[in-house]
């Protein structure tokens, strides 16, 4: 029997093991938590910091504001779900959190792409730094990015409404994923995951490749530099974004390597609790820890925010 639109899903999450349920909900909550208010201490930290109002610092705002979407289009609906003993989802539901996932997901790709890119003006062309990288072009490489990315999650969402689905709606995950939903269809998927594998290598292909050749000139230009003391200054301003780089895309690869070799559905949900839970968490972490100017930026924050208290 054919399915179409007005239907639900079951969210099987993590685990069907009841015993493990409230640890689970415990987890992610505090996961949650942390993440929330890590990306806003720095979104606060460097909007109070006249210091940071730097194209650097506002991609890294945007940055912090896109995570904060991004685990908030999950999370909450499986918390929700484990205290409710309820798995199901509605069919706009899942449409609009698949959506939603995409466009943060995209974005957040872009988003690395667009710091790597001001990394390399600032270290290859320093002189030019602040006319090329002035308000305006910084808010319309953001602006782009988030258009690209809507676009494309719209289209997504567009193809799964022209899918017929039969009555096994069960999606062993704790979020709407896409790939997930469309093995679930009664019709032909085969434009559908054509259509996937071209847009992988779009929408993360090509900010992939802006970032190496971004860090290729990057080296370069470091390399050349005569004092060690020169260098190391250089390297510092990248480290924190390398790191952010290497965590986001490691554990997406991570993701699609472990769902190419295996058919465990309980494996696919925890590898995607690693690209869409843990780099949001740790993202403001590794900027605080590695960035000196950050970290002088939340101690002062947190010391007028205890003052007040």
């Amino acid at each position: 029997m054919e399915i179409r639109n007005q239907t639900e899903f079951l969210l099987l999450g993590l685990t069907e093991d009841p015993t493990l349920q409230p640890l689970i909900f415990s987890l992610f909550l505090s996961m949650y938590l942390v993440t929330i208010l890590g990306n806003l201490l720095i979104i606060l930290a460097v909007s109070s910091d006249s210091h940071l109002h730097t194209p650097m610092y506002f991609f890294l705002c945007s940055l912090s504001l896109n995570d904060i979407c991004f685990i908030t289009s999950t999370i909450p609906k499986m918390l929700l779900n484990i205290q409710t003993q309820d798995q199901s989802i509605t069919y706009t539901g899942c449409l609009s959190q698949v959506c939603f996932v995409i466009i943060f997901a995209v974005l957040e790709n872009f988003l690395l792409a667009v710091m790597a890119y001001d990394r390399y003006v600032a270290i290859c062309h320093p002189l030019s730094y602040t006319t090329i990288m002035n308000l305006c072009l910084c808010i319309l490489l953001v602006l782009t990015s988030l258009s690209i990315s809507t676009v494309d999650a719209l289209f997504d969402t567009l193809m799964i409404l022209r899918l017929s689905f039969c009555t096994a709606l069960e999606i062993p995950n704790f979020f709407c994923e896409l790939p997930q939903i469309i093995k679930l269809a009664c019709s032909d998927t085969l434009i559908d995951n054509i259509l996937i594998y071209v847009e992988t290598c779009i929408f993360a292909g090509l900010p992939l490749s802006g970032i190496i050749f971004s860090y290729i000139h990057i080296v370069s230009s470091i390399l050349r530099i005569p004092s060690s003391e020169g260098k190391h200054k250089a390297f510092s301003t990248c480290g924190s974004h390398l790191s952010v780089v290497s965590l986001f895309y490691g554990t997406a690869f991570g993701v699609y390597i472990n769902s190419a070799v295996t058919d465990s559905p309980g494996k696919t949900a925890v590898a995607s609790v690693m690209y869409t839970v843990v780099p949001p968490m740790l993202n403001p972490f590794i900027y605080s820890l590695r960035n000196r100017d950050m970290k002088e930026a939340v101690r002062k924050l947190i010391s007028r925010i205890a003052s007040l208290l």
